[in-house]
């Protein structure tokens, strides 16, 4: 569920959860962050001021401790608690970079990628890190409810297991697959049916979704299949949507997707992977409850497996692919405070030098964030801001009515768990830069990327000649 509450304190110490949860997605800022002797932010171990008078901003700062802690713990969770084998895999689309990817491969993850460039992404990292092609297609799946024949034959090229999503896709990949030279690997994604409380935008597990097929299909699929000996059907997939904290749809989805499982061993199919989806929520807010990375673990590991046991079927490779509790709560983002604006009796705006190009899910969502200033950690609370995005758009806000020190020009503004889904859904409007981002860890910053400058924006234009007469 998406926070709605009323103002609260955030800044300073607030934002600080003591003692720290273990678990990234408990908490709002990067396990690492800290109050330094100067009263600035510290993420690990460098200043945030320090961060954005070096790199400029906004700036996206990431923690690598935090996001390696998160990686850790689902794969040991799902080790510790399922008692067949398991997988992890990221998934891209909430920070596909060359950095967040190889971070992730580096603790074992896979990869979940749903368009041809966060394969090619996936791709090119893990060629950095010196895998060979047969590693590389082992660790990636290719979702997405629209892929191209390009996009197909590029997941085909790569080896990579294809999640098929819909008939017209189904029997598009029997044709290429037909000259491919060997069964393509493939998974079903079905619709579940089941109901969970977040965002509307963000659930794909009810019967009303343009996800997956309709499980009154799945026989109609299975018998197709069955026939096509190109296709090599690894297993099914389900995916009941995003920033939930309850543990029984997932719960519920086992029990499902099993029970469809064993329905598709009945007709032959090879199936031997189980793929439950994401979901897992974070703290975005001081009222947000999630359950930490491995009660949700736990929860749905106990569920398949129960399950597997009543249908009297093997173990299948059971797959997660979570995405914002991976990489949600490593980053935050940092701005500059600018103008303030006072509307008498009814409302004081701060702004900043971004808003909803770098981070849009306000405006999308009516997500909720806490911010601080970074260069004031420990200074009292006096007023209650909204504070406005500097883009051209009465939507622009970033936080409505939230307490603060007073804010000054200059002052270093950051606003709490905004690794996921931030970067990746960032846009140029106003012809605004995308702003850069660094990957701290134990008092280094590396730049993992660029910030937009005038000419990148200016990269794909065309002038026709006939306009210049």
């Amino acid at each position: 569920m998406l926070s709605t509450e009323m103002p609260c304190p955030t800044t300073g110490s607030t934002l600080l959860k003591t003692p720290a949860s273990p678990s990234p997605n408990q908490n709002l800022l990067p396990l690492t962050a800290v109050i330094n002797k100067n009263g600035e932010l510290e993420i690990g171990g460098c200043s945030v001021p320090a961060l954005v008078e070096q790199f400029g901003s906004p700036l996206y700062i990431l923690d690598e401790t935090t996001l390696r802690q998160a990686a850790q713990q689902y794969r040991q969770s799902f080790q510790t608690h399922y008692p067949g084998s398991s997988q992890v895999i990221y998934a891209s689309k909430a920070w596909s970079c060359l950095a967040v990817v190889a971070i992730a491969a580096q603790e074992g993850l896979g990869f979940d990628v749903v368009s041809g460039g966060e394969l090619f992404t996936t791709v090119e990292a893990l060629k950095q890190l010196g895998w060979n092609d047969a590693e590389i297609a082992s660790k990636i799946y290719f979702h997405g409810n629209n892929k191209s024949v390009q996009e197909l034959q590029e997941a085909i090229d790569v080896n990579c297991t294809i999640i098929v999503d819909n008939w017209l896709e189904l029997e598009t990949l029997t044709k290429l697959a037909a000259n491919s030279g060997a069964p393509v690997r493939i998974m079903l994604r079905l619709t579940p049916g089941i109901e969970c409380h977040t965002h509307e935008y963000i659930k794909t597990g009810h019967l009303d979704s343009k996800f997956g097929f309709d499980p009154n299909q799945l026989e109609a699929v299975f018998t197709y299949i069955a026939q096509q000996p190109q296709l090599h059907c690894l297993g099914l997939h389900a995916h009941i949507g995003s920033q939930i904290f309850e543990r029984q749809p997932h719960k519920d989805l086992g029990e499902v997707l099993v029970q469809w499982f064993a329905k598709g061993l009945t007709y032959g199919l090879p199936l031997t992977e189980l793929n439950i989806g994401g979901g897992l929520g974070i703290c975005y807010t001081e009222s947000d409850d999630p359950p930490s990375i491995e009660e949700w673990a736990q929860a749905a590991a106990i569920s398949v497996a129960k399950a597997c046991d009543r249908q009297n079927i093997p173990y299948p490779k059971l797959i997660a692919e979570p995405g914002r509790s991976l990489v949600g709560s490593a980053c935050v983002t940092a701005y500059r405070v600018g103008g303030r604006k006072v509307v008498p009796n009814i409302r004081t705006y701060i702004s900043v030098d971004g808003g909803m190009s770098d981070n849009p899910r306000p405006i999308t969502y009516q997500s909720v964030y806490r911010v601080a200033l970074a260069n004031r950690m420990n200074d009292e609370i006096t007023e209650t801001v909204t504070v406005a995005g500097k883009h051209c758009e009465s939507g622009d806000i970033l936080v409505k009515d939230v307490a603060l020190p007073a804010a000054e020009p200059g002052d270093i503004m950051v606003v709490a768990a905004t690794g996921a889904y931030n970067y990746s859904m960032a846009s140029n409007y106003n012809r605004l830069g995308r702003p850069a981002a660094v990957l701290v860890n134990q008092g280094q910053a590396n730049l993992i990327l660029q910030r937009e400058t005038y000419t990148d924006l200016l990269r794909q234009d065309c002038l026709p000649n006939r306009l210049l007469s």
